[in-house]
Formats: C-alpha cells, structure tokens, sequence
C-alpha cells in the first residue's frame, strides 16, 4: 500500500522534475490510501493557484484511491506520533495513516525523510514540463 504525501501529489499535478517517480504510487489507484488531510491540503494550494475548476479535478483524481477519514483513534495515534517524531500535524495525520494501513510514504516533504516507511525524494530546482490535473 502507498500513501502519496501533499507535497508530492502536488509535484505530480505541477509536472515538475519529480512528478514521474510519484507517478507510480499515484497511478497504482489499487494500492493508493489517501489520508483526508491530503485532500485538504492539495486542494486549498491548488485552489489559490490555479483556480477552483483545477482543484476540484486535482481532489476527484486523488478520491479514486481510498480515503481515510481522521477518526478520533487515528488523531490519537497522529497526536503520539508529532510528539514522538516533532512532526506538524498534518505531517503526524499523514504518518499514522500510513502506519495504521502497513503503507509506504512517498514525499519529498525533508519532515519525513528520516522515519521508518519512507520514500523521500528531494525537491528538485528546476521544472522541464507543465502536467495537467488528469480527469477522473
């Protein structure tokens, strides 16, 4: 299982440098969680930036993998998890998502870059191309 943080569904939807490598985690919708907060999260930046038509494609194409609502166990566990870990909240939401389901972070987010169950990509400078939110 995968669970593609903010920051790198975003470098998806932006098309920029590491876009292809969480192509595969994003594109896997089988094996895709998708914590609530992540929604949230993508939503209000690409929102801000590119409208709300850009957005709500961006969200429909994240709601095709499962989403996981924020229950009162799971803030728990995130809340255990930021003290543990000094992680922001959505960061430790993120986190204890992945925990609970035994999934794989994608991220180039430098939060998660040296916790258990990671894959972090640094950002890259420079962006070669402009991919468009793909319709559900």
């Amino acid at each position: 299982m995968n669970v593609v943080d903010s920051s790198a569904w975003l470098s998806y939807f932006a098309g920029d440098a590491n876009a292809e490598v969480f192509s595969r985690p994003i594109e896997s919708i089988d094996k895709l969680i998708v914590p609530s907060i992540t929604i949230a999260e993508v939503f209000k930046c690409i929102l801000r930036q590119r409208g709300e038509d850009m957005a709500l494609e961006a969200i429909a194409h994240m709601e095709q993998g499962k989403v996981i609502p924020l229950d009162g166990s799971l803030a728990i566990d995130a809340a255990q998890y930021g003290v543990d870990h000094k992680l922001p909240l959505a960061d430790s939401i993120i986190y204890a998502t992945a925990r609970k389901y035994d999934a794989l972070i994608w991220t180039q987010d430098v939060d998660f870059k040296l916790l258990d169950g990671v894959k972090y990509y640094s950002k890259k400078k420079h962006t070669y191309r402009k991919k468009q939110v793909p319709s559900a």
